[in-house]
């Protein structure tokens, strides 16, 4: 959703929306892939009337979730769940131990809850920005890792510190162990291991009888590239990262001119 069907503001446009609306009125079958836990994107999608029964998504239609690079949580007929990937604890416990000895905010992604160890603005924004769940602060490291699995975890800081610090260094800890991406300059994720958006459309085509030829995906980030490679049409938009882009059989206007 965040630089693809969302514009700077985290909002959906009207013309965005009025195109939703057009598809599922015609039949199509619109689906969500994001990175955003699944309260976040119906939360955001109620604002333009295009969550609940009469919209495109509710908690009783399919869709991937938790899925910047991953396929995380797949929800398919009734929203019932029919695929999980958990990500190792040794990992989370690591990233826990450098956020505090580093001063770095970061935030685990466990279903419908975000956990994190300390107040923080970033931490916060992901909450009244992006419409995230907001995060519960946990006392401890073994505290947060008692909560619950953790699908997800999610790094923030500025652009320069998330290229030129947390990424090198995260990509060589978690080398064979997990998968690194950046969806946003100011975000950087750790994935489960091998997983991607379009394993996660895969499995939710393989529960439907469906196949790629019939599906149309749109993205912009890293995270998108292997959901624009299954689909018969991936279209790219502009203001998409260049790898994104040159996967894409269609470079369509960024999200901002929509």
């Amino acid at each position: 959703m965040d630089g693809t069907l969302l514009n700077s503001k985290s909002q959906i446009s009207e013309t965005n929306a009025k195109a939703l609306k057009e598809a599922s009125s015609r039949g199509v079958k619109v689906v969500i892939a994001t990175g955003k836990a699944r309260p976040a994107a119906l939360a955001i999608l109620k604002t333009v009337d295009l969550a609940g029964k009469d919209g495109i998504a509710s908690e009783y239609s399919p869709g991937v979730f938790i899925q910047c690079f991953e396929g995380l949580l797949v929800y398919g007929t009734q929203g019932r769940e029919i695929h999980r990937r958990n990500l190792d604890r040794d990992i989370c416990r690591e990233a826990f131990h450098y956020s505090l000895e580093h001063n770095v905010p970061l935030v685990a992604f466990s279903e419908n809850r975000c956990l994190t160890l300390f107040n923080h603005p970033l931490v916060d924004s992901l909450h009244t920005i992006y419409y995230e769940p907001k995060a519960e602060v946990m006392a401890s490291v073994d505290q947060l890792l008692s909560t619950g699995d953790v699908q997800k975890l999610l790094f923030r800081d500025t652009v320069e510190m998330v290229a030129g610090t947390l990424r090198p260094y995260w990509s060589e800890a978690t080398a064979g162990r997990a998968s690194i991406v950046q969806a946003l300059p100011d975000m950087l994720e750790i994935m489960p291991l091998g997983s991607s958006k379009g394993s996660g459309i895969r499995i939710l085509l393989d529960h439907f009888g469906a196949t790629a030829d019939e599906v149309m995906a749109i993205g912009d980030g890293e995270n998108d590239i292997e959901m624009l490679e299954l689909a018969s049409l991936g279209i790219a938009l502009s203001n998409g990262s260049e790898k994104t882009k040159a996967v894409a059989n269609i470079i369509g206007l960024r999200h901002s001119q929509q």
